[in-house]
């Protein structure tokens, strides 16, 4: 230990890094800001500086979670607008509605949980858990690899100082990461209609067998807003395919874990690619950051997946795909009363396939992309197998993941509805008989044929 606190290389660094934080280096601390990517906004950048010198004398190793949530929040608060009282009675009844017509297409139980109608703000804060699931991987890698980085291509005679000060200089990281994804679920919150609207069910505690659906009114004012479609009507097609979604879940009760643990085995091993940040580092021009923020930007700091990585994506990609495609056909069922649903639908297609900018620029921060790609073709397989053999076997493939149809089904479903027809029933007695003992024990209505 050295005889003088002012000679701890901790202590050294840390000075350093005050010294170019308060704008007195020759480096502007503003651009930054620019080169992780976030907008060239003064307030921003103050909030960046700071939460940058807190994280200085943070005793935390890694990103800063609530930082990510405050800025979501802002962010969010900051393009709300509150709903009038029409607009929610308006979405309340189409709500009411949307569930009357689930029942004449589907037999899947109703939701016991009450659908909320939420603000962007609210959204933000029940879904950060979620998104904190999903980027914790590449946060960690983020700031583990700046902080080898930096001892590499750090001078020898600073590289007591940052070998002496690696948590602070992941603390660091952390810090620039949380403050993307804040920006990026905060953006998504003006994005978004509704709480599975990615696909996802983004609500609720991993495990909570009741689902919940939600619908964000302004937003829905907003999407209805680019269509030549009545309001009431895109607010009764958005009510039927959230209560769709949710449903689905909720009636397979393991579809929800199943596809978070795609997604984590997708994400599992995701790192930064640590040669490609230090060329950048040794080409690094403080007065032009544009080069760091276009790899930022467009992902060239996350190497190739690996093929287990690729594995586990299809199998994500696939689930996705059958999910949208199966709350796609259910809803154009339930909606055919309304005169402009095709419209509507095809919209809702689009936008899917495409991806909102907020999307994008998570896939491009975790290296993630949550669209489904092949939404047409499984929306095709679900519609042949309900003209081949009904739509009570075929809502009864989501009972167990065995018999979920498959990706080569997609492709070509004619060896499903084989499977169904010849004989091997998704559902026989005992299947049955064991689902109405489970629901009976969690409070849903037993099947009406069981003794």
């Amino acid at each position: 230990m050295p005889d003088d606190p002012r000679d701890d290389p901790e202590n050294e660094f840390r000075d350093m890094m005050r010294e170019f934080l308060s704008g007195n280096a020759e480096f502007d601390p503003s651009q930054l800001a620019s080169a992780a990517g976030l907008p060239d906004d003064p307030e921003l950048v103050r909030q960046l500086i700071s939460q940058l010198q807190n994280a200085l004398s943070s005793s935390t190793d890694g990103p800063n979670w609530g930082l990510a949530l405050e800025q979501a929040s802002s962010l969010a608060a900051r393009s709300s607008v509150v709903s009038l009282p029409a607009e929610r009675s308006q979405l309340e009844q189409a709500l009411h509605v949307a569930s009357l017509w689930l029942a004449e297409t589907t037999d899947i139980s109703e939701l016991t949980v009450e659908p909320r109608l939420m603000s962007r703000s609210e959204w933000v804060a029940a879904t950060m858990p979620f998104w904190q699931q999903l980027a914790e991987p590449v946060a960690t890698s983020i700031a583990n690899a700046l902080s080898d980085t930096i001892k590499e291509q750090a001078p020898e005679e600073m590289s007591e100082m940052i070998a002496g000060a690696s948590n602070m200089v992941r603390n660091v990281g952390g810090t620039l990461f949380a403050m993307q994804l804040g920006q990026v679920v905060g953006q998504l919150a003006s994005e978004v209609v509704s709480g599975g609207d990615i696909g996802i069910p983004l609500l609720g505690p991993l495990g909570e067998a009741d689902q919940q659906a939600a619908l964000i009114p302004q937003n829905v004012v907003g999407f209805a807003a680019g269509l030549d479609v009545p309001l009431d009507q895109v607010q009764l097609y958005l009510a039927v395919r959230e209560l769709a979604h949710a449903r689905l879940f909720r009636h397979a009760k393991w579809l929800r874990l199943q596809l978070l643990t795609s997604i984590t085995d997708s994400a599992r091993g995701s790192r930064i690619n640590a040669e490609a940040l230090e060329q950048i580092a040794e080409r690094f021009d403080p007065a032009n950051p544009e080069e760091l923020r276009e790899a930022m930007a467009s992902g060239a700091l996350i190497p190739p997946k690996t093929e287990e990585q690729l594995a586990a994506l299809g199998r994500l990609e696939t689930m996705l795909a059958l999910i949208d495609g199966w709350v796609d056909v259910i809803t154009a069922e339930a909606t055919q009363r309304l005169p402009r649903s095709a419209a509507i639908a095809e919209t809702v297609r689009r936008r899917r396939a495409a991806g909102g900018p907020a999307e994008s620029a998570f896939a491009t921060l975790v290296g993630l992309d949550l669209r489904p790609r092949r939404l047409r073709e499984a929306a095709a397989m679900w519609r042949q197998v309900t003209d081949a053999v009904g739509a009570q076997k075929r809502d009864a493939l989501w009972f167990h993941p065995d018999l979920v149809p498959t990706a080569d089904d997609i492709t070509d479903p004619s060896a499903l509805i084989a499977r169904i027809t010849a004989g091997e029933a998704p559902l026989d007695d005992v299947d049955r008989a064991l689902e109405d003992l489970l629901n009976d024990e969690t409070g849903d209505r037993p099947h009406e044929d069981t003794p």
